[in-house]
C-alpha cells in the first residue's frame, strides 16, 4: 500500500546500506524519520528497540496488535510501547504487510533452511540468523538475550490456515520502500537476516537502503495519530511524557 503524503523534509540526514544478513543498532531520534528501502527480492528486517532514556521501556507486541486490532503492522499504525506510548509511526508501508508475530529467525532455522557457512569459512559471507544478531547489538548497549522480546518483521507476511498454522508468502520486495516515524527517542536494532520462515531455497537476503530524514510537523489529521482513539491516546501518553521538551 503506497501512501503519496510526504512526512519528511525529503533531505537525507545520513544514508547507509546494511547489506543481507548483517545487523547494525543505533540511536533515532524522535521527530526524524527512517526510510528502509529493500534493493533485492527477498527482503526481511527484523526490528526491536527500546526507549534511549529507560530501556526497560520496549515495544510491546501484544498491546499493539491488541490495541489496533489488527494482526500486522503497516501504514497508519504504531509501535507501541510496554507502558502505553508511541514509540514509530509507519507512516509509508509499500509491502503492505509487516509480521508482528513470528519471532526472529534462529540459528537452527537457517541451518535447517539453508545450511551452514561460518565466519571461518567464509568471512562476513557467513550465514546468520535475526536472534542472535539483534542480541549481539543489545550487548553493546548493556542488554542481553532476557531483553529481547517480540520483534517486528518488516517486508514480510505470513498468513494462517485453518489449523492456525502459519506460512511464509514469496514475495519480489525489490525498491519498496518503509518509512517509519519516531515518536520517542528509541535504541534501535535491525538484522536484515531471512524470517524464520522463509522458504528459499538460496541463502540470499536482499541488502537494505537506510536513511535518516528530519520529520515534518504532524498535520492537523495524521494517519497513525488518529487512526484509532487507542493511537491518540499513546500520542497523548508522548505529550505528558515529553512535556517540559515543549516549553
Amino acid at each position: 500500500m503506497s501512501n503519496i503524503h510526504q512526512y519528511h523534509n525529503d533531505q537525507a540526514l545520513w544514508t547507509e546500506i546494511l547489506p543481507g544478513g548483517h545487523h547494525c543498532s543505533g540511536r533515532i531520534q524522535r521527530g526524524t524519520v527512517l526510510q528502509l528501502k529493500a534493493l533485492a527480492a527477498h527482503a526481511n528486517v527484523s526490528l526491536f528497540c527500546v526507549n534511549y532514556e529507560d530501556k526497560l521501556e520496549r515495544y510491546n507486541m501484544s498491546d499493539s496488535l491488541k490495541a489496533q486490532h489488527t494482526v500486522f503492522l503497516s501504514t497508519g499504525n504504531i509501535l507501541a510501547s510496554d507502558l502505553g506510548r508511541a514509540m514509530i509511526s509507519i507512516v509509508k508501508d509499500d509491502h503492505g504487510w509487516n509480521d508482528a508475530i513470528c519471532a526472529p529467525s534462529s540459528a537452527v532455522q537457517i541451518k535447517q533452511q539453508f545450511g551452514i557457512q561460518t565466519f571461518q569459512d567464509v568471512r562476513n559471507d557467513m550465514y546468520r540468523n535475526a536472534k542472535d544478531s539483534l542480541i549481539l547489538e543489545m550487548t553493546k548497549f548493556g542488554l542481553g538475550a532476557t531483553d529481547l522480546s517480540a520483534t517486528v518483521n518488516l517486508f514480510s507476511k505470513v498468513t494462517p490456515d485453518d489449523a492456525g498454522h502459519l506460512s511464509y508468502i514469496e514475495s519480489n520486495n525489490t525498491n519498496q520502500i518503509i518509512e517509519l516515524r519516531f515518536e520517542m527517542d528509541c535504541l534501535v536494532f535491525l538484522s536484515a537476516a531471512p524470517h524464520g520462515l522463509d522458504t528459499s531455497i538460496e541463502y540470499a537476503p536482499a541488502d537494505i537502503e537506510l536513511k535518516l530524514f528530519k520529520a515534518l510537523p504532524l498535520d492537523e489529521t495524521d494517519v497513525c495519530r488518529d487512526a484509532c482513539p487507542q493511537n491518540q491516546r499513546a500520542f497523548q501518553n508522548n505529550a505528558r511524557y515529553y512535556a517540559l521538551d515543549a516549553v
